[in-house]
């Protein structure tokens, strides 16, 4: 079965409130239930982050944050859907249970 990302995206520092962790919670077991969970975790904050890009001759590590306004990952979910359309309606799903926009994108297939 085709396996999608879907990246829970933010903006700012806040952690999900104790009523989207519990829909988000809600969200996760019906994809259980459903059989369409792989895989799903939070990141670390973009402050605990460290960019590292080694595409010249020497490494250019920064850590933290590198603009203070620009939209991250601040999690995420691997799922698997028999089709796109489900993916779109799981994606659906995980926007309104953790209240954040999300982004969808099915694996190289």
């Amino acid at each position: 079965m085709p396996q999608y990302l879907i990246s829970v995206l933010a903006r700012g520092p806040e952690l999900a409130t104790a009523e989207e962790m519990a829909a988000i919670d809600v969200f996760n077991e019906a994809l259980v239930a459903n059989g369409h969970w792989v895989y799903a975790n939070g990141l670390g904050t973009l402050d605990e982050a460290t960019f590292v890009d080694a595409r010249g001759e020497v490494p250019q590590v920064t850590p933290g944050r590198a603009n203070a306004d620009e939209e991250f990952v601040a999690g995420f979910w691997i799922i698997e859907a028999p089709e796109d359309a489900t993916a779109l309606d799981l994606a659906v799903g995980g926007s309104k249970s953790c209240n954040r926009r999300v982004l969808l994108r099915p694996f190289a297939r």
